[in-house]
C-alpha cells in the first residue's frame, strides 16, 4: 500500500513574486547610485558595496527564476517537477557572493598601498540611502525566510547588505573626524568578514539539501521513533528522508506489518502526523507483510 496525499495545500510554497520585483528594482536603481558616487569619490567601501548589492541584485533574479521554475508543473520525465532549481539558485547564490568577496578584497588590498583622499559627507548620504533600502527590501522575505531557504537567501543578503551599508556611513563618519583615507579599504575588508560569515551557512546548507542530506529544520530521529512506534508495526526499512526543495521534504519508509489494516485509515494517520508534526511534505509509505525483499543493507 502506497499513499502520497496530493493536496496543494501542502505543496504549493506562499508566492514572493512581488516581492522580489519590488527587490530587484529598487536595488538596482541604488546599486546604479552608489557605483557612479563611488567611481566620483574614488571610494572602494563604496564601490564594494555596489559590487555586494549588485551580485545581490543577479542573486534575487537567480532565486525569482528558481521559484517560478519550481512552480512548474510534473510531467512523465519530471515527476517533482523543477522543484529542486530553487536548491541550486540558493547554492550559486552563495557562490555569487564568494566571488564578489574575492574581488572586494583585491580592491581594498589595493587602496591599502595607495589610499585616496574621500569626501566622507557624500559617502555616508550615498551609504545612508543603502541602510534605508535594504531593510525594506529585507522586510519583503521576512516571514517567508523562516521555512524556504531560497527565501533565506534572498533575506540574509539584503540584512547583510543593511549592515554593510551602515559600516560605510561609520567610515565616512571616522573619515571627516579623523582624515584617515585608509579608513575606507579597512571597511571594506570588514565587508568581506561580514559577508563570508553570512554566506558560509547558506553555502553550507543548500550543498547539502543538493546532496539529499535530511534538511536541518527535520529531526530524522523523531521521525524514525515515530514511525517505530505505529501499531502493528514489526520492522522497518528503506527510511529516507530529503529535500525536494528549499521548502518541501520527503520522505519515503517501507512498513513491515503483523497485518494489513482493513483500510486506509493507518496510513492516513501516519501522512497527515509527518505533515503537520514534521513538516514533511510529500510522505510515502509503503505496508509490507515480510522484510525478505530488502536487499539494501545500507538503507535507514
Amino acid at each position: 500500500m502506497v499513499s502520497e496525499k496530493n493536496n496543494s495545500l501542502y505543496h504549493q510554497p506562499k508566492r514572493y513574486h512581488r516581492a522580489f520585483a519590488y527587490g530587484i528594482i529598487l536595488n538596482a536603481g541604488f546599486v546604479t547610485v552608489e557605483a557612479i558616487y563611488g567611481l566620483l569619490l574614488h571610494s572602494t567601501a563604496l564601490l564594494a558595496d555596489a559590487g555586494h548589492n549588485l551580485s545581490d541584485v543577479f542573486g534575487l533574479i537567480l532565486a525569482w527564476g528558481a521559484g517560478y521554475l519550481a512552480e512548474s508543473m510534473p510531467t512523465s520525465s519530471r515527476t517533482y517537477g523543477l522543484k529542486k532549481t530553487t536548491i541550486l539558485a540558493a547554492l550559486f547564490n552563495a557562490i555569487i557572493l564568494l566571488i564578489a568577496v574575492g574581488a572586494i578584497t583585491i580592491e581594498a588590498l589595493r587602496k591599502f598601498v595607495t589610499p585616496q583622499a574621500i569626501e566622507g559627507t557624500t559617502m555616508m548620504l550615498v551609504a545612508g540611502t543603502g541602510v534605508i533600502i535594504n531593510s525594506i527590501t529585507a522586510l519583503l522575505f521576512l516571514k517567508g525566510q523562516k521555512k524556504d531557504l531560497n527565501i533565506r537567501g534572498a533575506f540574509l543578503h539584503m540584512t547583510a547588505d543593511a549592515g554593510v551599508s551602515l559600516g560605510v556611513v561609520a567610515a565616512g563618519l571616522l573619515i571627516n573626524l579623523t582624515n584617515w583615507f585608509w579608513i575606507d579599504p579597512a571597511i571594506s575588508i570588514v565587508i568581506v568578514i561580514v559577508i563570508t560569515i553570512g554566506t558560509f551557512r547558506l553555502l553550507k546548507d543548500s550543498l547539502m539539501l543538493s546532496l539529499d542530506v535530511v534538511p536541518d529544520k527535520i529531526d530524522a530521529a523523531e521521525v524514525k521513533q515515530y514511525l517505530t512506534s505505529v501499531p502493528l508495526l514489526k520492522d522497518m526499512h528503506h527510511l529516507h528522508i530529503w529535500g525536494i526543495s528549499t521548502s518541501e521534504v520527503a520522505l519515503t519508509a517501507h512498513m513491515v506489518l503483523e497485518k494489513f489494516p482493513p483500510d486506509n485509515q493507518l496510513v492516513e494517520t501516519i501522512g497527515k502526523k509527518l505533515r503537520e508534526d514534521f513538516g514533511i511534505d510529500h510522505p510515502t509509505i509503503q505496508f509490507e507483510l515480510s522484510s525478505e525483499t530488502d536487499n539494501c543493507k545500507n538503507c535507514g
